[in-house]
């Protein structure tokens, strides 16, 4: 198989939208746990202490994925660079790394996705039965 210095260029653009999905990511569930951080200093409720381990976890999924992301741009770039020096074999492993790279990341994101949605449906569960307990 030829590669070309187009080649890992073609993964530029997907690279970056991701590293910012996730850094979007990152910052939302940042905030998130500094308000439920509040909220446990005043409340002491077990549930916010439970909801901050999750979200911590789900901090350090993302903080790999976006390490991931980066080394796989990185390598991109020092494809690119191998390419350009003429030196294919290179340049081929390289590239190969760095798709394998971005696939352990997408494969953590969708981790931390399945993470998130159990956390939201035990929530609904628990408000569902609030509710319950409300109206009967």
């Amino acid at each position: 198989m030829e590669i070309s210095l187009n080649t890992p260029a073609l993964l530029f653009p997907a690279i970056s939208l991701l590293l910012l999905a996730y850094t979007n990511r990152f910052l939302a569930i940042a905030n998130l746990i500094r308000g439920l951080r509040r909220q446990y200093d005043t409340d002491h409720d077990q549930n916010v202490l439970s909801q901050i381990r999750n979200l911590q976890t789900r901090i350090i999924i993302i903080r790999n994925m976006q390490a991931l992301g980066i080394g796989s741009l990185l390598l991109c770039v020092i494809c690119m660079f191998a390419l350009f020096m003429d030196k294919p074999f290179l340049g081929k492993i390289l590239f190969g790394t760095s798709l394998i790279m971005m696939m352990t990341s997408l494969i953590l994101s969708l981790r931390e996705i399945i993470i998130s949605v159990n956390a939201l449906t035990l929530e609904l569960k628990r408000t569902g039965e609030e509710f319950k307990d409300r109206f009967i």
